[in-house]
């Protein structure tokens, strides 16, 4: 019934998958597959990054978590950013929703898949889609994740193209207050069509996670992350945070 569901839906998407390189927002996060039926949580997401020219912005983003199923978490969003030179602004409302198609740890590989939609205060943009498989496996104490996401504007005045972004992470669980590892995040371009290797956007820097419960069914959960651009097209550094009150 889920993969029929989500058959529908990427059906539904295929047409637009055909229609100038985004770059992932300094407070973007790695998505994982699992998923806790009954969870609610507050999620904050805070980020920063350097340009190569010497000007910063930021974004930042609140919403509102619940699992509504076994297999279903959805989210709302408000997002806010500060481009360089500007003052910072509300940027958009975005809704999030996380499909988990495997059972946890029963296979090689856990399995699920991201459907975002983004509705811009510039309503000249349109609608900004993303979507794509999530996959995650562990070896040991070691976890990996590796998402590869398209991003689509619809119904905006301009055309925009189809990009494929990616984001992926590695850590060593030492303790569930206290993990490190690595994270990357960056775009291709165009997703049938990659732009030349220095227009893309790599970043990868050393990451730390953790989970501190503090009381009865209730925790926070934490990742930071501290990136370095490898491309011209890339910002120079990126500062990241993530702090979800689960309850």
């Amino acid at each position: 019934m889920r993969i029929a569901f989500l058959a529908r839906a990427l059906a539904a998407l295929c047409p637009l998958f055909f229609s100038a390189v985004a770059h992932a927002a300094p407070n973007d996060y790695v998505h994982t597959p699992t998923v806790e039926e009954g969870e609610k949580e507050i999620d904050f997401k805070w980020g920063v990054q350097k340009h190569r020219d010497g000007s910063s912005g930021t974004a930042t983003s609140i919403g509102f978590g619940w699992g509504a199923a076994s297999w279903w978490f959805t989210e709302l969003y408000g997002k806010w950013h500060r481009e360089p030179g500007q003052s910072s602004g509300f940027d958009a409302w975005e809704w999030e929703n996380r499909f988990q198609l495997t059972p946890t740890g029963k296979y090689p590989l856990d399995l699920g898949f991201l459907l975002e939609i983004e509705r811009p205060k510039d309503r000249s943009e349109g609608y900004e889609l993303t979507y794509g498989p999530l996959l995650q496996s562990e070896w040991g104490l070691v976890q990996g994740n590796l998402n590869l996401l398209w991003e689509k504007h619809v119904r905006a005045t301009e055309p925009f193209n189809t990009e494929l972004h990616y984001e992926m992470q590695l850590k060593y669980r030492a303790s569930e207050k206290f993990e490190w590892g690595a994270q990357g995040f960056g775009s291709f371009g165009t997703w049938d069509h990659w732009a030349p290797s220095s227009q893309q956007e790599h970043k990868f820097g050393p990451a730390i996670f953790g989970r501190i419960k503090i009381g009865a069914g209730q925790a926070v959960r934490y990742n930071t992350a501290l990136l370095f651009g490898t491309t011209s097209a890339s910002p120079r550094t990126t500062l990241r945070f993530q702090a979800e009150y689960e309850f």
